[in-house]
């Protein structure tokens, strides 16, 4: 017959379990859970800061500046008085060559200066606001020893320059802005606020360089091919898109 179990039995039966490692109730698990909750909080703060630093780096230069008009005749070209323009400059409607050699004359007789095939920017010469200057710029391999973008304009002649020696892009010889700039396109901006006397550099939207300015009254863009010290026999850059824009 089935064996009929007395309630003073069912209690000496019933004994209550000890909570587990993992129940709510115990210790180790509140440790845990706490753990987990500041981990999670803590990975949070991480994605957060990622995003941040994601969109800063993303953060397009042109941002809050207006592009001003440009025409043919803002494009000034200089080159060695003693050549014609077309053995040192073409332009197909897009892309702007700009070659020198090192034994070339310089851009007027009466000038001191090296030999150069640059496009001095005209008629947005400043002297005070918040300018800057678009361009996609190329150098091929071999050039070096020369400048390939001048913020004219300073104490002494200049406010920036970027030269290329040996592949990389330096700020004048002095820092080194972008390893391995040969044989690519790269997008340049050089934003120059005045009054905080400050310049900053980027390379495909990244800033690369934030240094102070050299004073001056006046200052424009400039940029093709200047040469400087060492230079190779023969120099070039390239560009497309330029533009220049200020903030208002």
């Amino acid at each position: 017959m089935p064996q009929v179990i007395g309630a003073a039995s069912l209690r000496a039966l019933y004994k209550p379990h000890k909570p587990l490692p993992n129940h709510p109730n115990s210790q180790n698990n509140r440790h845990a859970h706490t753990q987990a909750t500041n981990m999670a909080a803590s990975s949070w703060w991480v994605v957060a800061a990622c995003v941040v630093l994601a969109a800063a780096a993303a953060a397009d230069p042109r941002d809050g500046f207006t592009a001003v008009s440009l025409g043919d005749g803002n494009f000034q070209l200089q080159w060695p008085y003693d050549v014609e323009s077309s053995s040192r400059y073409s332009f197909d409607g897009t892309v702007r060559r700009l070659w020198v050699f090192s034994d070339d004359k310089p851009f007027k007789p009466q000038s001191g200066t090296n030999p150069r095939t640059e496009i001095r920017m005209t008629g947005y010469d400043y002297s005070s606001g918040v300018w800057q200057f678009e361009g996609t710029g190329y150098v091929p391999s071999g050039t070096t020893g020369v400048s390939i973008m001048q913020v004219f304009g300073g104490g002494t002649a200049t406010t920036l320059m970027l030269h290329v020696y040996g592949g990389d892009l330096w700020y004048y010889h002095q820092q080194v802005v972008e390893t391995n700039i040969y044989d690519r396109w790269f997008r340049l901006n050089v934003i120059h606020d005045v009054a905080a006397s400050q310049l900053t550099v980027f390379i495909d939207g990244r800033e690369r360089l934030r240094v102070a300015g050299k004073g001056g009254d006046s200052h424009y863009f400039k940029f093709g091919v200047y040469m400087q010290t060492n230079p190779s026999n023969r120099m070039e850059s390239r560009w497309k898109g330029i533009s220049i824009l200020n903030k208002t």
